[in-house]
């Protein structure tokens, strides 16, 4: 029984990784689908902001960062304030924009 148990933690853990989202593909996605309006790094993009009289966050700071993973996605995918949902990055993609975000902090 303790082998059966042993066996099957053993594969939760691999489908797990299996399923575990990729920054450097998020980062293709994010320089394609993001970087426009939020900048290379991140920081936002000043003409961008200014056209739309919006303060951008910086999504290296700690209040963009403290952020839970489904936040964020939930923000891709149905945009906040004048940001409009990304309907180009869902399920997958969207796992690793977010994995990608989190190695800007």
């Amino acid at each position: 029984m303790r082998t059966l148990w042993i066996l099957f933690c053993l594969a939760a853990i691999a489908a797990s990784a299996l399923q575990a989202a990729d920054a450097s593909a998020g980062k293709t996605v994010y320089q394609s689908s993001c970087q426009s309006c939020h900048g290379p790094a991140g920081a936002g993009n000043p003409a961008i902001a200014k056209m739309f009289k919006v303060d951008m966050r910086d999504l290296k700071s700690p209040e963009v960062q403290a952020l839970s993973d489904d936040d964020l996605k939930a923000i891709i995918a149905n945009g906040k304030g004048k940001m409009k949902p990304v309907a180009s990055v869902t399920g997958a993609a969207a796992d690793n924009v977010v994995a990608y975000v989190r190695t800007l902090k």
